[in-house]
């Protein structure tokens, strides 16, 4: 080998190890680039809602589960809200502008119509929906199990109708006429009647619908109801009976009405009873599902979640208002008393 030669091998080992340290330096830049980048990132997270205050009251346990799992407002996410406080012609509007803001995701408030507002604004920014009754009826998604598209979150329980029916009758002794207040114009009120239905004629109960769109027409129906000799009501969820729960149940009161409700806040708003999906429990799984959203997860390929907790919460003082004794039966199944 000559001189120049064995000069070459003797560099190799020198210039690979110089090579290696290179690389080794690439690497950690890149690395610690990334870091800093993944630390820099502000998630913008948009809301869109319909009943009035819902970004501050219901949304509490979603911003809460959502700070347990490292996001910070003002550190690393910005949460910005639309409200249409009820009136519903507004959200397609405020969907555009909560779109025109660019967010990483857009979470639907309570009821179908703020889910189809946002999906109707943007076909490729991630939408959750927090609580839809029947999204694949409504054409949110393509089905439960594989939503496909920007659409996911969660979905109501129709099948609750014929328990509430049967714990209502059981509050009132088996009274055979019931009446179920529900707005038309929600397409998850007209499944969950189907249910309510079939589950009276098992036991040969009458069903008088009363159908209401607006606050004028909830107070007519309740004389309808008294007119049809009913001895008990279901109220079925929407944003119209969510937003005057609190009428509903003073007028539930005026007429001596025992009254089922759809879920804890119409009971906290002195209403009888109610029996529904945790809406606690609800957002706080809306929340999760942002989560993998926002590290990667596409909407399309999450499954629409099914609520999995349900409370049995009773109002005492509502019931000693109208001189009702609430079962011994009853009691022992309730979740809570409010007193």
């Amino acid at each position: 080998m000559s001189p120049k030669g064995a000069n070459r091998w003797l560099e190799a080992p020198r210039l690979c190890s110089g090579l290696r340290r290179v690389v080794a330096v690439l690497f950690f830049a890149a690395a610690v680039t990334a870091e800093a980048q993944s630390e820099a990132r502000v998630y913008r997270i948009g809301f869109l809602g319909l009943t009035p205050g819902e970004e501050t009251t219901s949304m509490r346990p979603f911003l809460e589960r959502l700070h347990e799992l490292g996001y910070i407002d003002g550190k690393n996410m910005r949460f910005e809200a639309r409200s249409a406080k009820g009136q519903a012609e507004r959200l397609p509007e405020l969907a555009r502008e909560l779109i025109q803001a660019r967010p990483d995701i857009v979470v639907a408030g309570f009821g179908t119509l703020t889910a189809q507002a946002a999906k109707a604004a943007s076909p490729t920014i991630p939408i959750v929906f927090t609580l839809v009754g029947d999204p694949v009826g409504a054409g949110l998604v393509g089905s439960l199990g594989r939503p496909g598209g920007n659409v996911t979150g969660l979905s109501g329980v129709v099948e609750i109708g014929g328990k509430q029916l049967q714990l209502l009758q059981e509050l009132t002794y088996g009274k055979q006429t019931v009446a179920v207040l529900m707005n038309p114009d929600t397409p998850y009120t007209r499944v969950a009647l189907k249910e309510i239905i079939s589950a009276a004629e098992a036991t040969r109960t009458r069903i008088q619908v009363l159908e209401a769109r607006t606050a004028d027409q909830v107070s007519q129906q309740f004389d309808a109801a008294i007119t049809a000799g009913a001895g008990g009501l279901i109220v079925l969820a929407d944003p119209l009976t969510y937003n005057l729960r609190r009428q509903i149940s003073d007028l539930s009161a005026k007429v001596r009405l025992p009254t089922m409700y759809p879920g804890r806040d119409y009971a906290g708003e002195n209403g009888l009873i109610s029996y529904g999906a945790s809406r606690r429990q609800t957002y706080r799984r809306a929340a999760e599902q942002v989560d993998r959203i926002l590290k990667g997860a596409k909407p399309g390929d999450i499954p629409v979640e099914r609520p999995t907790t349900f409370e049995l919460v009773i109002n005492l003082k509502a019931a000693r208002a109208i001189g009702l004794t609430i079962p011994r039966s009853l009691l022992l199944q309730a979740d809570e008393l409010i007193e």
